[in-house]
């Protein structure tokens, strides 16, 4: 028989998760949208990358703040937040589920369910268990991140009006398997992903929660103080949402080009994906990188990381505060 408080935790945990996910998801959602289409774009993202390898032809995105004018004259505000709604299919059981099994690994490790009493474990359970919440979440909710890229790429005209226009050609052209096009890169992306970020989350706080301690032994305060203010969560935020997201951003324009496989694009977007472009992710690295260099790796890595940063800051912060909020009201 499960534990009641344990239940509760749990219930605190997939809410707080599910909140702290859409928060974050609406707010970086412009951000989001410049990346996916520097990431899904085949010909170079910087005007330096078209003079250096000497093409003739024009790119349709060649940096951050020009792209940022295109989407908005071409498709109005609307634009910024194309796709949000799979997006916040995807990314609120998809933190849920994260924070969940971060925690219940925590509860498991220390034999408590509080968290408090987390602090004194290992920091590298919070890489594992960042891990293995990544895994877990991206299996659950995969199907949305698919269907949120394709509708955030596609520009204007719309090839596909709604979510379920996307849904249902998807399996109709490409079947059930369709759904699940990039699944290979986006594991092998997440672990790595979700463990850093987490992890060193979970390690910056260790750090700021010892500053803390010794300032306060510095001014002679009685006793110490372990809290954290919700800015020092913040920065705890932004650094592992940015340091994730530098190690892991080729492993993310492979999982993009696999999700857009033959989506019939305005010409004007450049040359599109072909379907079975890829035969699987170490040919499409192969591939984009014989193509378009080492840069192609990283197209999208400026939009990406200053979203990143953020997300992870408000994320962290969100659930937080939440977590607390929710454990204040259901005692």
């Amino acid at each position: 028989m499960e534990d009641p408080g344990q239940l509760k935790r749990a219930m605190i945990d997939v809410t707080a998760g599910a909140i702290a996910g859409g928060i974050s998801r609406t707010v970086t959602s412009p951000l989001d949208v410049i990346k996916i289409r520097f990431q899904v774009q085949l010909e170079p993202t910087t005007s330096w990358a078209l003079v250096r390898r000497n093409l003739s032809g024009q790119s349709k995105y060649t940096g951050m703040l020009q792209a940022t004018k295109d989407i908005f004259r071409e498709e109005g505000l609307p634009g910024f937040w194309r796709g949000n709604v799979p997006a916040l299919l995807m990314v609120m059981p998809y933190t849920a589920i994260q924070f969940t099994v971060s925690h219940k690994l925590k509860t498991f490790a220390s034999g408590s369910s509080k968290t408090e009493d987390h602090i004194n474990l290992s920091p590298y359970l919070a890489y594992v268990g960042g891990a293995l919440g990544g895994c877990a979440a991206t299996i659950g909710s995969y199907p949305f991140d698919l269907l949120r890229t394709i509708l955030a790429s596609q520009g204007e005209p719309k090839v596909y009006p709604t979510m379920r226009s996307a849904f249902l050609d998807i399996i109709r052209t490409r079947g059930i398997r369709g759904l699940y096009a990039g699944l290979s890169p986006t594991l092998v992306e997440i672990v790595p992903y979700a463990g850093l970020q987490f992890g060193t989350y979970d390690t910056f706080k260790r750090w700021t929660m010892a500053w803390n301690r010794y300032q306060s032994s510095k001014t002679n305060s009685v006793g110490t103080d372990d809290g954290l203010t919700s800015f020092q969560l913040f920065l705890c935020g932004l650094a592992s949402g940015t340091c994730a997201k530098l190690v892991c951003h080729p492993l993310d324009v492979v999982k993009k080009r696999f999700q857009i496989e033959g989506l019939q694009r305005h010409p004007r977007y450049g040359a599109r994906v072909e379907s079975h472009a890829y035969r699987n992710m170490f040919d499409a690295l192969q591939r984009i990188m014989k193509s378009e260099g080492w840069a192609g790796l990283y197209k999208g890595i400026v939009p990406s990381t200053v979203k990143a940063a953020p997300a992870g800051a408000v994320t962290f912060v969100a659930y937080e505060f939440a977590s607390d909020w929710l454990e204040s009201r259901w005692t």
